[in-house]
């Protein structure tokens, strides 16, 4: 026997007849030759070229392990069939194909746009930060063959730079081996398969040094996601190691008259705009409800809340509605006529003020009543802002702050979906990754660095 699934993660993983499954876990149970297995165990059953997988990494240079595995088994087990290495494509002697591809990016999908691909994998999933290109390609998931079988297939490691949302995705909705089901019953099934190094018999005898190994891992959360599959861990993004939804997301309550309330905007068209309205603490004692009763609490004085938002998308991640700048005017407006409290203007996103044929953006919204000041864009206001933020939430994680802190009511839940997860740029470590759906989180940081543009604001207001 040249290779067979080991009893547990392997073999279930093989057989699930579900549409879209993560082979998830730990370390070491085998979950890349499972994968390959998968698409090959389908060869040579008569399908022909219609049977076309597509593998993806990230990058090129991620594939070199994969390459090497295909070669040690497809090699063994299709002795016909042929690797070329020039466009990284197995082909077998009945017309069958696997490319062996990466995606880096959504603009990667139009190199695959139009073709049919039954078989589609994404290998170490959580590299990709956000969950666009392994969405985006679904559509490519397809075959004009009656009986063609149809598969959706991933392993991942938790950690990562796309831990949260894969977790969100795959890992929160269900156990390990509980279908997920769309509630509307418009999307496909999905599920996880949770594999364990401790299945993997042929590697603890060929390496039983290996465990002690991944029990060296300093970090201690990447021990515990590799060595132990945990999710539940701290993954290295922007904020997920401070939020803390006790502390960070609270019941709403009466804004005192005395506070400063004012809005921040950070714009889009075909990505969402984000508008987030502010209270600012002077430290005047405000009343809030706790386990059904109202106590009389103060927060420190420049404490940041963000009392209600308003985001511009279409209903899908990271996608914009597409609305005119004078019509988000008319709609702030709107929402602003049920507050009972004047609002400020706040900083938005600079690119509003770039004039085309003599109008920019913020001359088409002060046309409505609704002014912006600039923010800060300044060289390394980025990575000060990421530094604000953390500040914020960590001066905040506690019973009786002493420092202002930053404070969402739970009535924002696009801040809660979207800012929290936010995974940190791979290549600038101290900044958020831009790839990722950072709306929120951009005017979220116009706004904690408000004292830094101030003075514009004030010239630009007339103030």
């Amino acid at each position: 026997m040249i290779w067979k699934p080991q009893e547990g993660s392997q073999y279930v993983f093989l057989t699930c007849p579900i549409y879209e499954v993560l082979y998830e876990g730990t370390r070491g149970p085998g979950k890349t030759d499972a994968l390959l297995m998968d698409f090959a165990q389908d060869c040579g059953k008569g399908f022909g070229p219609a049977w076309r997988g597509i593998l993806f990494r990230e990058s090129y240079p991620q594939l070199t392990d994969i390459i090497a595995k295909t070669k040690k088994w497809f090699y063994a087990f299709f002795p016909q069939a042929k690797y070329n290495g020039g466009d990284h494509t197995w082909t077998w002697p009945d017309g069958e194909q696997l490319l062996l591809r990466f995606i880096d990016s959504e603009d990667d999908y139009w190199n695959y746009h139009g073709h049919e691909f039954p078989w589609i994998a994404f290998e170490e999933l959580t590299n990709w930060p956000t969950d666009v290109c392994y969405d985006v390609m679904k559509g490519c998931n397809r075959s004009s063959t009656q009986g063609m079988p149809r598969k959706y297939r991933a392993t991942a490691n938790p950690y990562g730079p796309g831990h949260n949302w894969v977790k969100a995705y795959f890992i929160d909705p269900a156990p390990a081996g509980k279908v997920i089901s769309d509630e509307k019953g418009l999307g496909r099934d999905r599920v996880r398969i949770h594999g364990s190094i401790f299945e993997n018999k042929v590697l603890l005898k060929a390496d039983p040094d290996y465990l002690r190994t991944l029990q060296t891992i300093k970090d201690p959360n990447r021990r515990k996601a590799w060595l132990g599959g945990s999710w539940d861990i701290t993954a290295g993004g922007a904020l997920d190691d401070l939020w803390d939804e006790r502390y960070h997301f609270i019941p709403p309550f009466a804004i005192s008259r005395s506070w400063k309330v004012d809005r921040s905007f950070d714009w889009g068209s075909s990505r969402p705009f984000s508008v987030g309205w502010w209270a600012e603490s002077d430290g005047t004692e405000i009343q809030i409800k706790r386990n059904g009763d109202l106590i009389t609490k103060s927060y420190p004085a420049g404490s940041i809340f963000r009392i209600a938002e308003w985001y511009g998308w279409n209903g899908t991640a990271d996608k914009g509605c597409k609305m005119l700048s004078a019509n988000i005017a008319v709609g702030i407006k709107k929402i602003e006529t049920n507050f009972a409290f004047e609002v400020k203007p706040g900083p938005a996103d600079n690119s509003i003020f770039d004039a085309q044929e003599g109008t920019s953006i913020a001359d088409e919204m002060a046309r409505q009543a609704i002014k912006w000041g600039k923010s800060d864009k300044s060289p390394g206001s980025r990575v000060a802002g990421l530094e604000r933020i953390r500040t914020f939430l960590e001066a905040s994680a506690k019973d009786q702050p002493e420092l202002p802190g930053l404070y969402v009511f739970n009535t924002c839940n696009h801040f809660k979906r979207t800012v929290p997860v936010l995974p940190r740029d791979k290549r600038k470590f101290d900044d958020v990754d831009t790839n990722a759906e950072d709306h929120i989180y951009d005017d979220t940081r116009y706004r904690l660095m408000k004292h830094e543009y101030y003075g514009g604001m004030r010239e630009y207001l007339g103030f």
